[in-house]
């Protein structure tokens, strides 16, 4: 089962902790690490902004992706929200595993 890391920023810590939640209690992601504030630089509608934000990582699988997604931009406030799937190439075997087990519906 191929392991995924899924990142999404969040405008607060009341949507970060709902969005973690959501997809924690669903089994659509094992863990979601919940980030300290950052701060974002980008480009939106042909402007230069800048907002502070809260990263959210997900560990999840492949196989859970589309739902998860789906999940994140039901809750997510952002017309378009930043939602990136990396793949997890190497791991340790028996975390991996456990992703696994979480995320099994």
């Amino acid at each position: 089962m191929e392991t995924l890391l899924v990142i999404t920023n969040c405008p607060d810590e009341e949507t970060a902790n709902a969005i973690a939640l959501a997809a924690v209690e669903s089994k659509l992601a094992a863990c979601v690490n919940i980030l300290p504030r950052v701060q974002s630089v980008y480009r939106w509608q042909g402007k230069v902004e800048s907002a502070s934000e809260i990263p959210l990582f997900f560990k999840s699988t492949a196989a859970n992706y589309p739902a998860l997604e789906a999940r994140i931009r039901e809750l997510h406030p952002y017309e378009q929200p930043e939602i990136i799937a990396l793949p997890i190439s190497h791991g340790l075997p028996a975390y991996l595993n456990w992703v696994a087990a979480e995320t099994t519906q």
